[in-house]
């Protein structure tokens, strides 16, 4: 038992020794060389190039690879109307059941304006409004598309109009859809309803502003669509009144302006 002690105990000089060379210890541990420094820095700079160019092509590729992915699937989709009567024909032509598409949306607009046309037409929405949930979705839909309708006549939004809402100071870009005379004791004072989007442009809330008080921008109503969608992304750098031409004091400060959208 003596002899296993002896053989398994360490010298107290060679403890010294080891823990004289402990490898962590900071102040026996070698300087880092100058090379190893630039090395280090070098490799920095390029992984930070490298990042930064690599967004930079995401950023640049994304809106081009997301318009060639909704433009492909929008094509696909049309062309599938009227390709499967071309396969029966043996026709197998990618593209003609688009071309046959578009063309059909064209003769169908030509017959919708023609007297006979529009008769038939409004026979078909009596029906569809006589229908329970259908009538809903088609009165919300069609509301959307006269909005962008070529035809003034029939436009659901009058006017672009910027009114100061929510505080003094803050402006909203919103849509005139029409008139209303208030009636009070003295005088009768002619209000605009005003659709302020707050979700695109088919969820918003209306106002009952003065008209002498709404703001009538130099916008058509697709350059006003476009703010509202892209969420202000589209706003021009100047707007000015209709009735007014642009000054420097009249500017509209576009930090100012409230896109709710």
């Amino acid at each position: 038992m003596a002899e296993e002690k002896e053989s398994t105990s360490i010298p107290l000089s060679q403890a010294d020794n080891a823990s004289s060379e402990d490898p962590e210890d900071p102040a026996k541990s070698p300087p880092n060389s100058p090379n190893s420094s630039t090395r280090r820095a070098c490799c920095f700079v390029l992984q930070s190039w490298v990042s930064k160019k690599f967004m930079t092509g995401c950023v640049v590729l994304f809106p081009v690879a997301v318009t060639f992915f909704i433009t492909w699937w929008f094509i696909q989709f049309v062309d599938g109307f009227f390709s499967p009567i071309y396969s029966r024909l043996g026709i197998d032509i990618f593209g003609l059941g688009f071309i046959t598409s578009l063309v059909f949306v064209f003769l169908i607009g030509v017959f919708v304006s023609s007297w006979m046309g529009a008769t038939v037409f409004w026979l078909g929405e009596w029906f569809i409004k006589r229908m329970p949930l259908v009538r809903h979705i088609y009165s919300a839909s069609k509301q959307i598309s006269a909005a962008i309708s070529p035809d003034q006549n029939t436009t659901a939004f009058k006017e672009v109009a910027i009114i100061r809402h929510p505080r003094v100071g803050e402006y909203a870009f919103g849509f005139i859809t029409s008139t209303v005379t208030l009636q009070k004791e003295n005088e009768d004072e002619e209000l605009c309803s005003v659709f302020v989007p707050t979700n695109h442009l088919y969820i918003g809330d209306i106002f009952l502003v003065n008209s002498k008080e709404i703001i009538r921008p130099n916008l058509s109503i697709r350059e006003g669509i476009e703010i509202i969608v892209s969420g202000g992304m589209t706003m021009p750098q100047l707007i000015s009144p209709l009735e007014r031409a642009p000054r420097q004091s009249e500017r509209i400060p576009l930090n100012r302006i409230a896109s709710r959208a």
